[in-house]
């Protein structure tokens, strides 16, 4: 045992990645990480969601020109296809800003967001042209027990509020908390930097800028559709997802009607994970492979043979031929993984490179952060070999509001 860089106890990247694959049997066992109308040229018409799940995707339109309807029991942008760039506008509440201000502001954001995501311009937009183009455009508010407090007579939840404090975490730099927040993301950068602009100039009379941060991931087209994104590290990243498919999703991800006003939303948490590309690069692929437990050419875990692809479950008790296990120990994926169905989460990562700094926006959607996300990062925080090169530089938590039908406005449940 070593101390790292930052003072922290840990393990030494020599003896976990050059043959310290005993040294980890040793220390930690085989046990079990993982894981409107169309009013402006060039958009089809906006049309409700009708069912208690989002739409999967739109009709087929020339690229850009795509339309993901905003209306339906939930809100867009958390099961709907993820956008190419990705904006996330975190705002604190202004003091006079009070329940009848706030129910200004969500009808004002509403009518924008329907405007917006359908190709047509808001009021007094000074460029109509670049709202007719929306690419898949997606717009989602969250808010923070602030909200709350001011609108409702319901306490806010006890999971809406700032993480446990863990080891590892370098918090503190400008991208933590908030009491409102708006998640903007398209095919197209400029559709998102424009819908972007025209809600900050909603919410100016409501709130102040607290952050904001910008993501990416590859292009549209670039791969087939559905494939897992890959980070700045040259990982497949998500692999292991649930997916809205799936039995048990609604249970994992959408908040029940113990949930008061915010059923039918769910809970956010947003993550800011700086990378260490430049140390990182200095790792051999092997190094890299046995850090998360999978190879970067098709994310096969390394339990199982090469080009068995990403989903191929990982066997954790797999032996190698010198009978060490195939999965180190300390992995990333080991590491993350839990054996409780219930400790799951529903994750949309996207990179970032700001020109300073470059890493991960991990996000990922739950019922509870307290039970799903809190106990994996503790797993992580305590061991993952990953931690040498990732650093947790931003955090918050928002509850995402449920959807609304055409007719209705966002935020309409909290003022019932």
């Amino acid at each position: 045992m070593t101390r790292t860089d930052d003072g922290h106890p840990g393990l030494a990247r020599r003896s976990l990645l050059t043959g310290g694959a005993a040294g980890l049997g040793a220390a930690f066992g085989t046990g079990a990480l993982l894981g409107l109308g169309g009013g402006l040229a060039g958009a089809r018409a906006l049309q409700p969601a009708g069912g208690e799940t989002e739409p999967s995707g739109c009709e087929a339109e020339p690229f850009g020109g795509e339309v993901l309807p905003c209306h339906g029991a939930h809100q867009a942008g958390v099961v709907t296809p993820p956008g190419a760039n990705i904006r996330y506008l975190a705002y604190e509440l202004r003091d006079e800003t009070d329940a009848d201000a706030l129910g200004r502001m969500f009808r004002i954001l509403t009518g924008d967001i329907e405007g917006l995501t359908s190709g047509v311009a808001p009021l007094a937009d000074p460029e109509p042209e670049l709202a007719a183009r929306p690419a898949r455009l997606a717009i989602t508010v969250g808010i923070g027990p602030e909200v709350l407090r001011r609108v409702a007579a319901d306490p806010a939840p006890d999971w809406l509020g700032p993480l446990p404090v863990f080891s590892r975490d370098r918090l503190g730099t400008g991208y933590d908390g908030g009491d409102l927040l708006l998640v903007v993301q398209a095919d197209d950068a400029t559709a998102v930097a424009h819908a972007a602009r025209m809600l900050d100039r909603d919410l100016a009379s409501f709130a102040r800028p607290r952050w904001r941060q910008h993501g990416f991931r590859q292009a549209r087209g670039a791969e087939s559709e559905g494939t897992t994104t890959r980070n700045l590290m040259g990982q497949l990243d998500g692999t292991v997802n649930p997916a809205p498919a799936d039995e048990d999703f609604a249970s994992l991800v959408w908040l029940g009607e113990e949930s008061g006003p915010l059923a039918g939303g769910t809970a956010l948490v947003l993550r800011r994970i700086r990378m260490e590309l430049d140390t990182w690069d200095q790792v051999d692929r092997p190094g890299r492979e046995q850090s998360v437990g999978r190879r970067l050419s098709d994310g096969s875990p390394l339990s199982s043979p090469p080009g068995s692809g990403e989903h191929t479950p990982a066997d954790f008790a797999a032996r190698d031929e010198l009978g060490l296990s195939a999965i180190p120990v300390a992995a990333h994926i080991r590491r993350a993984h839990s054996s409780n169905p219930a400790e799951r989460i529903f994750r949309r990562s996207d990179n970032y490179d700001d020109g300073t700094e470059a890493g991960l926006l991990f996000a990922c959607y739950q019922r509870d952060p307290l039970t799903q996300f809190v106990p994996i990062q503790r797993r992580l925080d305590e061991v993952d070999l990953l931690n040498e090169w990732v650093t947790h530089v931003g955090s918050a938590v928002f509850a995402i509001l449920p959807g609304f039908r055409a007719g209705e406005t966002l935020g309409g449940s909290l003022f019932a």
